[in-house]
């Protein structure tokens, strides 16, 4: 899907999304790195971040791919 049918308005707003869920994917990585790396971790909140951080991730590719032309093989 590329970006032919959005208008100014839905990139503008995928964008700002998109920032906004990079912005949480940094900050939850630095929490994950700090809570492995100060022990005694809390095993269980360090899975639901890492969790959240891929779903993070899988949501900014799903946005990125609306805003970028799809290109022919």
């Amino acid at each position: 899907m590329g970006n032919e049918t959005l208008g100014d308005d839905d990139i503008a707003g995928i964008r700002h999304q998109l920032s906004e869920l990079q912005v949480e994917h940094r900050d939850l990585d630095l929490v994950i790195a700090h809570l492995t790396e100060n022990p005694p971790p809390d095993e269980l909140l360090v899975r639901r971040l890492k969790k959240r951080k891929l779903l993070l991730k899988d949501r900014i590719l799903q946005l990125e791919r609306l805003l970028v032309p799809d290109i022919p093989a």
